[in-house]
């Protein structure tokens, strides 16, 4: 986003907002920077349209769609990775966080873990 025009970013962030809308009858007002990249007018300008900024505090390389990770070993690093407060960023094009997320979800639960929305989140 960085080096985007403030218009080609509105035309990009109001485009999947009205998509999302569409699709879920959801109002988007958060934002996660594509690939973590920003800056202060990115960010400046993403809040001007009424979006607040989240960033995650645990990711892995599961976005490459011909090059997905082993099934095993990325669960072992989400469970190895928790933490109170985390933000997990999992990409949904990957077919290994579809075919482990169930698995993740109920061993993190085990571990007493809960799953709450932002909104819920305490600040």
């Amino acid at each position: 986003m960085p080096e985007l025009t403030e218009e080609k970013m509105k035309t990009e962030v109001m485009d999947l907002h009205q998509a999302i809308y569409e699709k879920f009858n959801y109002e988007m007002k958060y934002i996660r920077p594509p690939k973590g990249e920003f800056s202060k007018r990115t960010l400046e300008y993403t809040n001007s349209l009424g979006y607040q900024t989240v960033m995650w505090s645990f990711a892995y390389e599961d976005w490459n769609e011909n090059n997905q990770p082993n099934e095993e070993k990325s669960k072992q690093k989400i469970i190895e990775n928790l933490h109170n407060g985390e933000i997990m960023l999992l990409h949904a094009n990957s077919k290994t966080n579809l075919n482990i997320l169930d698995s993740v979800i109920k061993e993190s639960k085990n571990m007493g873990y809960e799953f709450k929305s932002l909104d819920e989140f305490e600040k």
